[in-house]
């Protein structure tokens, strides 16, 4: 395998958000690997890719750890060769209150040198649209959609040129509808006069796929873009106009031998429809209690036990309604609530691959990151979509490990088991 320059860095601010933007890239015929975490210099020598994402766990972290992250991850794929970078955030324009998004933006710029670069969080496939420089989620504001209940980065405000110009020094403004509509040429134009106005980052709207290659087209020469995997689609065809994409079929991933297993953390919406619907299908589950995990009760050892004992394919989970989370985080603390679910999700993973589990699917941008992070998954290859935003994949550990990462709320109804079927399948 010959080694050639990546042609698109992507730092993506959660792991189930770099799958996203992974399966994005190689629906798009990019050669895309994943990594976790900053590549060591062993996984490095062996990349050969035109898109390289990095995924790190910098949603929910202070936005100083954030920035430093994100600046040594840019650092890495500057190295690298790659000739623009994109910084990947949820389609729902969720961060702490603090923010995080606006400030590495603001930093990655700095960096890069660059003046300006869009934000547009938008994916119309599953939902995510922006009018006027409102989020909407389906027919719903944000604000409105049930992310406004979210226990770790609650979004309560649709605006989002109000809610980026919160967290960044730079001046943020509007690419509107209108403009978009008008095509390439027309979004070029106000791009330049947002430039001449001084705005350095501008919230784009887009209603559907055609804007979004539209956006991307006409971003052909920012040195950064940010956004939502959406924002992705057409970027793979500027490499390609320019001569320097190379023919690339998505293939279906060697299939892997063992047991499997539903992990879920998430609190959104959508995973706890997917869990209601596990459970009505009347198949095993074994359901973590915070509050017993807090008093030192043995949960991670009695899931263990309950996978062990059950005659079928076992959901693990921690999901619960808004109001049942806001009362374990009124008793623990937020940070202290994630934490012990997350490494305690990440334990019983850990245990369950030395069971012979060897296919998982993940619920949870926070959940996954913890469970890629304890099975010791360094690098990922990308698969064939499962739903909009998530693919299967495969590490590339001696074992190989084949995983879906879901973010909380991506994925039908039957998300659980449409996954399970794809990881089992492999080639067939």
């Amino acid at each position: 395998m010959s080694n050639t320059k990546p042609l698109l860095g992507c730092i993506a601010d959660d792991f189930t958000g770099a799958t996203d933007l992974a399966n994005m890239l190689v629906r798009g015929g990019m050669r895309t690997v994943q990594s976790i975490g900053i590549p060591s210099a062993e996984v490095a020598a062996g990349l050969d890719a035109d898109a390289i994402v990095i995924a790190l766990k910098s949603r929910t972290t202070p936005a100083s750890d954030a920035v430093a992250e994100s600046l040594a991850a840019l650092e890495w794929l500057q190295a690298r060769g790659c000739e623009q970078i994109f910084f990947k955030y949820c389609s729902t324009f969720d961060s702490t209150a603090a923010g995080n998004i606006g400030q590495v933006s603001e930093a990655l710029l700095g960096k890069l040198g660059s003046d300006f670069t869009l934000a547009c969080p938008a994916f119309p496939e599953n939902g995510r649209t922006i009018f006027r420089g409102h989020l909407f989620v389906q027919d719903q504001l944000l604000s409105e959609s049930g992310m406004q209940h979210h226990p770790l980065t609650p979004m309560t405000d649709a605006n989002l040129v109000r809610v980026l110009q919160s967290q960044t020094t730079r001046k943020v403004g509007l690419l509107r509808y209108d403009a978009v509509s008008g095509g390439v040429e027309a979004v070029q134009k106000r791009i330049a006069e947002l430039r001449a106005e001084g705005v350095g980052m501008a919230v784009a709207d887009a209603l559907s796929d055609a804007d979004l290659y539209t956006l991307g087209t006409a971003c052909a020469g920012l040195a950064l873009l940010t956004g939502g995997s959406g924002l992705a689609l057409g970027l793979p065809d500027n490499f390609r106009r320019a001569g320097k994409l190379r023919d690339f079929d998505v293939s279906e991933l060697p299939q892997v031998a063992g047991g499997e297993v539903v992990l879920a953390g998430s609190a959104s919406v959508a995973t706890n429809g997917q869990v209601a619907a596990w459970l009505e299908a009347g198949r095993p589950a074994y359901r973590i209690d915070p509050l017993a995990l807090a008093a030192g009760k043995p949960i991670v050892a009695e899931a263990l036990a309950f996978a062990r004992d059950a005659a079928q394919t076992v959901l693990i989970y921690a999901t619960s309604a808004p109001d049942e989370v806001k009362a374990v985080q009124q008793q623990l603390g937020v940070e202290r609530a994630g934490a012990m679910v997350e490494e305690a999700l990440g334990e019983i993973a850990s245990g369950l691959r030395k069971a012979g589990v060897r296919r998982f699917v993940v619920a949870g941008g926070e959940t996954s990151g913890a469970v890629v992070q304890a099975l010791g998954v360094q690098l990922l290859q990308i698969g064939a979509q499962i739903d909009p935003g998530v693919p299967a994949t495969l590490s590339t550990t001696a074992e190989p490990l084949a995983l879906a990462l879901k973010s909380g709320n991506f994925g039908g109804r039957d998300f659980f088991a449409k996954a399970l079927k794809q990881l089992a399948g492999g080639a067939q």
